[in-house]
């Protein structure tokens, strides 16, 4: 039996990429608005959203797991949102297959999630997958809570049509957002206490728009404007596609101090008979001729990727060429997943998909590329000195958890407080962080 009083309380659970978790804070604002607080730690909530992510093998299933765990000891529920992904592409089913849930709502749709909580209250469900005309943005409240970094969607969608993806039917397609309304997110983000914004979309590089004098410009150009608010210290973006980078962004990480030495670029295989179907509009050598020409432009650039193996079809040669695209390129971090079939794409009715076996061997291997890489390179960072931005306390008295300019986590003990700049030689490396110690201004000098 599900509540079907007005909720006091909320959670939000989001799963999956950097976007979900925007959409999550955006929906704890709608919801804060509505006079709804934050349930506290160790309590059920009156009103839980599960965020969902179709990205991940067997996400719908997983909501159900997720939604019959809700269940309490007396046979009730909370009321229950079902948002993300995994709503747009399946919520008259879960409709259907979950009757405690009182509604679902598309990520195009999830700013009407007040009138939908006030209808689930008064006992009626519904779903809203809609992609309206009138974006979201336009009605979502200003920023007012933000830690010392934040997200910042600036553009949504994707056009691409890659073969094994879901975002073009589950996002819509590639929309950019108004200039003047990133500007002023971006302000409140940084009077509410943001030192980093990090700026996201499906295709972040694809953004497009206007400058206030009406110049068109594109992601470099929204980056230099950004740079120029005197309280925000660092600006990052992801994920960008091999297609949409131009002369201008890879410029800006050489001219511009506040955008972060680092790249996340996807790549997903080292094969060109892969990449074609899984319709990537580059192939392996020009996809390297890009990201060299982001490092001479910014020499200590760090460079991230994805990478799907056991795409159907994909031989073992095919997976030797992405073995042998990693070697070349030396990442500092990188992620891997295997190919999962995905409802209404291309690739799930493709001959050759590749047994579950011979994924996880080849998934192993990638892996093991990827982390000896990721160690070489925390490696070769020791004796740099570097700001450290303090994100939260660690887990020793005193020590405290931040980010480098590269996107390594770094611990040190000293003082200091979140959202501080602290200037730090690191000394130690692990596979996944590193350590350091806070350098005396007189001392400190760049590396």
């Amino acid at each position: 039996m599900r509540s079907t009083t007005p909720p006091r309380t909320y959670r939000v659970k989001s799963f999956g990429c950097q976007m979900n978790v925007y959409d999550g804070e955006r929906m704890a604002e709608l919801l804060a608005e509505q006079g709804i607080t934050p349930a506290p730690d160790g309590e059920d909530a009156d009103l839980v959203v599960l965020n969902t992510c179709h990205i991940r093998e067997k996400a719908a299933e997983k909501v159900y797991s997720d939604i019959g765990r809700l269940r309490r000891e007396d046979g009730t529920s909370p009321l229950i949102a079902v948002a993300g992904c995994v709503a747009q592409a399946e919520g008259e089913e879960i409709m259907a297959r979950a009757p405690s849930v009182s509604m679902v709502v598309g990520p195009q749709a999830y700013h009407r999630l007040p009138q939908l909580v006030a209808d689930a209250a008064a006992g009626k469900r519904a779903t809203d997958t809609d992609m309206p005309a009138a974006t979201k943005f336009d009605v979502l409240p200003t920023r007012r809570r933000a830690g010392a970094t934040a997200f910042l969607t600036v553009q949504e969608g994707c056009d691409k049509f890659c073969t094994y993806c879901v975002v073009p039917y589950t996002r819509g397609a590639e929309i950019s957002r108004p200039f003047r309304d990133l500007i002023q997110e971006a302000e409140a983000l940084i009077t509410a206490g943001a030192r980093e914004i990090t700026l996201l979309g499906q295709n972040v590089n694809a953004w497009s728009g206007e400058d206030d004098k009406g110049r068109a410009i594109g992601l470099d150009g929204l980056i230099r404007a950004l740079a120029n608010l005197p309280d925000l210290a660092r600006i990052r973006y992801t994920t960008s596609h091999p297609n949409d980078v131009t002369d201008g962004l890879i410029a800006a990480h050489g001219e511009i101090d506040k955008l972060m030495p680092y790249l996340h670029l996807p790549v997903q295989s080292g094969s060109d008979p892969v990449l074609k179907a899984m319709n990537r509009s580059h192939t392996a050598e020009s996809y390297i001729k890009v990201l060299e020409r982001f490092r001479a432009a910014r020499p200590d650039i760090a460079l991230s990727g994805d990478f799907i193996v056991g795409f159907p079809g994909e031989t073992e040669d095919d997976f030797a060429a992405t073995l042998d695209l990693v070697d070349a390129v030396g990442y500092a971090q990188a992620y891997s997943f295997k190919y999962s079939a995905r409802p209404g794409t291309p690739a799930a009715t493709m001959d050759g998909h590749i047994a579950a076996e011979v994924m996880d061997d080849r998934l192993q291997r990638l892996q093991s590329a990827i982390n000896r890489d990721q160690m070489a390179f925390n490696t070769s960072s020791i004796g740099k000195t570097c700001d450290v931005l303090v994100e939260r306390h660690g887990r020793k008295p005193g020590q405290w958890l931040g980010k480098s300019p590269w996107l390594q986590s770094v611990h040190f003990i000293g003082q200091a407080q979140i959202g501080d700049l602290v200037r730090v030689e690191l000394i130690e490396a692990g596979p996944n962080s590193l350590s350091g110690q806070p350098v005396p201004l007189d001392a400190y000098s760049v590396s």
